[in-house]
């Protein structure tokens, strides 16, 4: 049989973090243990009722079965708009500035191919969601990380990137609130970003999946509010945590006119747009009742404060986060993430994720999910404080 080669892309790319993570669970499983994953940060709650009606109404409609508009309804897209205006006081046009995406991830994955050639310079924030650097791997580009460190609040630094190096940058990645660190960023910090990217001419692309998890009053900005940004920015949104529709996979692009049509060319030879019936759900969940997204926050936030008090009282680090349902923790002296996570996985079945598969940035943390209910989040705490270390 003949040996098929695989490309260079695919032989350059790490193996996918989560991937990794289940093979381990699996090992852990077939020992009989009662494992808690806290490893995926995937919601566990149920997509609220109004937008899973929605959906089926739509979903009986013929019309709903044929292919979408690569670009999305524009009713969709309206009501993106009209979100953002509610949400961050930022007017979007839905016919030029709002893509709809079959989920943020995707519109992620694509935006270098859009605007990257082979050993173009993209700066992609360490550690950070591994979709920035394997997209672009495929698009041949060539990865600037840009350390985020505790001493600096897990935000990158700007002055710290060499001259030459923001020259040749044409793309550069942000997210905030952060996945893995659960970090956020101010007005202040967008208004620098903004002005470097002006001054370089880089396309800036700001992940916000985020934003709506946010607890204690904290209300996280858009990009999109800094004057000037829609010059240079596009700021990627998604409907899979804000309500509970990662299974879905509908999402959304806004801002720049021109890197939204750029992106959009890609997405055209690529797919063929969201399917209408869960543009309608999506339209009802930017449009509908809010109630269950105050619920979802008090939910998580009640986890976060179990989670984190029981992490503090068993010794271990840890910040507590304003926004995302994630929590950063700093590794106990004598492990590093891997063994740490190997630790409390083989003696406590607790999934987490080690924060080097985030970038080598996040060696010495690892990453929790808020993601499993108050009593098993309790559970944690007990196993863990039984543990030595």
């Amino acid at each position: 049989m003949a040996i098929v080669e695989k490309a260079d892309r695919i032989k350059n790319l790490p193996p996918y973090l989560f991937a990794k993570i289940d093979q381990m669970k699996g090992e852990v499983q077939k020992r009989g243990a009662d494992i808690i994953d806290l490893g995926v940060g995937d919601p566990d709650q149920p997509t609220p009722p109004h937008i899973i009606k929605a959906f089926q109404e739509a979903a009986r409609d013929p019309k709903n079965h044929r292919y979408p508009s690569y670009t999305g309804m524009i009713e969709f897209r309206e009501a993106v708009a009209k979100w953002y205006q509610k949400r961050f006081q930022v007017t979007l046009d839905p016919q030029s500035e709002v893509l709809s995406l079959i989920g943020s991830k995707e519109g992620v994955a694509h935006v270098p191919l859009a605007f990257i050639n082979p050993n173009d310079t993209v700066l992609i924030p360490d550690p950070g969601y591994p979709v920035y650097s394997s997209a672009t791997l495929f698009a041949g580009g060539h990865a600037y990380c840009m350390p985020l460190i505790k001493e600096n609040n897990f935000l990158p630094d700007f002055s710290a990137i060499p001259e030459e190096t923001l020259k040749k940058a044409k793309l550069m990645f942000l997210n905030y609130p952060n996945n893995p660190t659960a970090a956020t960023a101010d007005l202040s910090f967008f208004e620098e970003a903004v002005k470097l990217a002006q001054r370089y001419q880089i396309v800036l692309c700001h992940d916000a999946a985020y934003t709506e998890l946010c607890f204690d009053e904290f209300k996280p900005p858009s990009i999109l509010e800094i004057p000037g940004a829609r010059d240079v920015a596009i700021e990627f949104h998604s409907l899979s945590k804000t309500y509970n529709m990662t299974g879905w996979r509908i999402g959304s692009a806004v801002g720049n006119p021109d890197i939204i049509a750029a992106l959009g060319q890609v997405k055209t030879n690529i797919d063929s747009g969201v399917a209408q019936a869960i543009q309608i759900a999506g339209i009802a969940a930017l449009q509908g009742d809010q109630t269950p997204l105050s619920e979802m926050r008090t939910i998580y936030q009640e986890r976060r404060d179990v989670l984190v008090t029981g992490l503090k009282e068993a010794g271990l680090e840890v910040e507590t986060p304003k926004a995302t349902f994630y929590v950063w923790i700093t590794t106990p002296s004598g492990f590093t993430s891997a063994e740490f996570t190997a630790h409390l996985l083989t003696k406590a079945a607790i999934v987490t994720t080690p924060g080097n598969g985030f970038g080598d940035s996040g060696e010495g943390y690892i990453r929790m999910a808020l993601t499993v209910d108050t009593e098993r989040m309790a559970e944690v705490v007990r196993r863990i404080k039984d543990l030595k270390f």
